[in-house]
């Protein structure tokens, strides 16, 4: 049940049946958990007026919600009968029983997909709305956020990259003075003269007419291209924060009731009634008959099939990419910058939508390793530099995916992914999984890795495969020739998933032969020497440590480059394996749930491989230390040719 098509002229007795119809399905489910059918509630009462804003947008638009703004989308178009089944967690929700009630998501009606950590949904609209902009048309974003939330750094970020490119993007501050228990007054940027006046609205937001007309002014300065807008809504949370939280406990009673008192239903039924709109006969067969839509409809969603145990890994990945021959010859000698610069070359000459952003890639610099040299003369419209703000680039990437265009982002360095976490784990990883397939984050992320190159310290020299592998829904690989570089990274750029593709720093301006330019897939490592004593099983920078070790070693070695994290090839490593019954990992990521860890953990916990050992499997690995700035304590640090002969030496004994 919806009473108000998107798009559709304001009309007050219309609205107000919105609102009662969002009123009553907050009403019906908090019965229902009171009735232990249900888990969770999160209530959008006194926020219903907001709704209002969707009808100034056009289907075309896109709205970023969070989970109070039940209004906006039964507004958009999202049927009463539809957050049912969200509520009841239905297989046949939008998120397919994988997110809380209040979590909209419609990729039919272009409403995100709403993420728990409120605010984590600014940036991804940024992201869309610079993808709108790049494609000339004269759509707009709505993002809403609790106020509370706008004390957060991806807020500000969120709003200054709007301002710096004047996106056609709306904000929404939904202004309800509590942040849970935490009364926000004197947290507030408005407050604190942080933000630029000349683009707030401020409105009384219990007034759909108010709203109406500051979102339909807000919208069209977005449309024709005068940049961002901030609604500053003041209202009222008629309820607890959620069903776990009761506000009593914190708010005085006669507040509660005066708050109820600027109830935007009860203000709005007075209006018409005074004006001769309404009378109090029809406001109460109004009430009566959306009340008993409702419960008819929860009756219903109740009875619907629940999610399937065996669908768990459902949508955790999208299909497999299709690897094609990278743009690379063979036969040639070159080093792995240079074979990604070419792989990015091509890919922005193929699809205007592939778009590069990150620290000082344009020209003349072209990057700090000098990576996209070139490019961003050659394709002006499409390499673009990004400020000193890693969430940006990530939380960009999200947006911009999910608009349909293809982002390849860089971070300066592996070590600098920490600002972008959020945005990596929020969003990033799990938009496909979380909205049942429905929405997906196709982009790829690539980033200098690792050490070995003295005088980086702290923050340039780490590796952080293992904590990227950490994150379900990411794909991670690590190139060590320029062939693979280029094939991974050309795999990547064709693939329907986020992927990271990290570049060694020691290596990768090492002349090598280009063997045989084929394409790479993902999941799939490479016998870069063959053996018959030892597997050993390593990647990146260390490929050259296990070289220099097979060599001095009294043994024959067979050495696997992994390539490809997640998906990790582990049939190329059972194959070895039954050769030589021995296993060595080495890798400069630290030892502590490090990937080489998960590699004999994986291996040996399966009988009929632990049955292959003929010796215990060893680990060279960085110890649980950061690397310093003096060498000394890098290469104190790291694996070196030594140890990997000494585990080598311990498993053939």
């Amino acid at each position: 049940m919806s009473t108000i098509p998107a798009n559709k002229a304001f009309s007050k007795i219309d609205f107000l049946k919105l609102m009662l119809l969002s009123r009553e399905g907050d009403r019906r489910e908090g019965i229902l958990l009171r009735q232990s059918k249900g888990w969770f509630q999160v209530s959008g009462m006194g926020h219903e007026a907001l709704g209002a804003l969707s009808l100034a947008l056009r289907p075309d638009d896109y709205i970023f919600p969070y989970y109070r703004d039940r209004s906006i989308v039964l507004a958009r178009g999202v049927s009463n009968y539809d957050l049912a089944l969200a509520y009841f967690a239905k297989r046949g929700s939008s998120s397919g029983g994988r997110q809380m009630p209040g979590h909209y998501s419609d990729r039919e009606k272009n409403i995100f997909s709403v993420c728990t950590p409120t605010g984590g949904s600014l940036l991804p609209a940024c992201g869309t709305a610079w993808a709108m902009k790049m494609a000339g048309t004269d759509s707009v974003c709505l993002a809403s956020v609790g106020d509370a939330a706008s004390r957060q750094g991806e807020f500000f970020e969120a709003l200054a990259f709007a301002l710096q490119e004047k996106l056609p993007v709306v904000f929404v501050v939904e202004d309800n003075k509590y942040g849970i228990s935490t009364p926000t007054e004197k947290f507030l940027p408005f407050h604190l003269g942080l933000l630029n006046e000349d683009i707030v609205i401020k409105v009384d937001a219990r007034h759909p007419d108010n709203v109406y007309e500051a979102g339909k002014a807000a919208i069209e300065r977005a449309r024709r291209g005068e940049g961002p807008s901030l609604i500053w809504a003041d209202l009222d949370r008629l309820s607890s924060h959620t069903s776990s939280d009761d506000h009593r406990v914190y708010r005085a009673l006669a507040d509660i009731e005066e708050m109820n008192k600027r109830d935007p239903i009860r203000l709005l039924a007075q209006e018409l009634i005074e004006s001769g709109e309404l009378d109090e006969s029809g406001w109460q067969t109004m009430q009566d008959s959306i009340a008993s839509q409702v419960d008819e409809d929860y009756l219903q969603a109740e009875k619907e099939q629940d999610p399937l145990a065996s669908e768990t890994l459902l949508h955790n990945f999208g299909p497999e990419p299709v690897a094609e021959t990278p743009p690379i010859q063979s036969g040639q000698r070159t080093t792995m910058v240079s074979a990604i610069n070419g792989t990015f070359k091509k890919a922005l000459e193929d699809d205007p939508k592939v778009i590069f952003f990150g620290e000082d890639i344009e020209d003349p610099k072209g990057g700090v390793f000098g990576i996209t040299k070139g490019l961003s003369d050659s394709f002006p419209n499409q390499v673009f530099n990004a400020p000193l703000a890693e969430a940006t680039i990530m939380g960009v990437a999200v947006g911009m995916a999910a608009y349909g265009y293809r982002p390849v982002f860089e971070l300066q360095f592996i070590d600098f992914i920490a600002p972008g976490w959020n945005q990596i784990t929020t969003n990033m990883s799990t938009l496909r999984w979380r909205s049942f397939g429905n929405w997906t984050c196709p982009c790829v992320i690539y980033a200098p890795y690792g050490a070995y190159l003295p005088g980086g310290s702290l923050w340039h020299s780490h590796s952080n495969e293992a904590s990227l592998a950490h994150v379900q829904g990411i794909r991670v690989a690590i190139p060590s020739t320029p062939e693979d570089a280029a094939g991974l990274l050309w795999t990547a750029i064709h693939a329907e998933d986020p992927c990271f593709v990290l570049v060694p720093k020691h290596i990768f301006r090492k002349q090598m032969d280009v063997e045989n330019a084929v394409p790479v897939p993902f999941g799939k490592a490479k016998v870069v020497r063959a053996g018959s004593d030892v597997t050993l099983v390593t990647w990146g920078n260390c490929l050259e440590l296990a070289h220099e070790a097979a060599a001095q070693v009294n043994a024959s070695v067979e050495i696997i480059d992994l390539r490809s994290i997640v998906p990790c090839d582990y049939d190329t490593i059972v194959a070895s394996l039954e050769k030589t019954g021995r296993l060595v990992v080495v890798h400069e990521d630290n030892r502590t749930a490090g990937f080489g860890q998960t590699i004999v953990a994986e291996i040996t916990s399966v009988p009929e491989r632990w049955n292959l050992f003929l010796s215990p499997p060893q680990l060279v690995t960085r110890d649980d230390v950061h690397i310093g700035y003096n060498p000394i304590y890098e290469y104190a640090a790291l694996p070196d040719v030594n140890q990997v002969i000494e585990a080598i030496r311990v498993v053939m004994e």
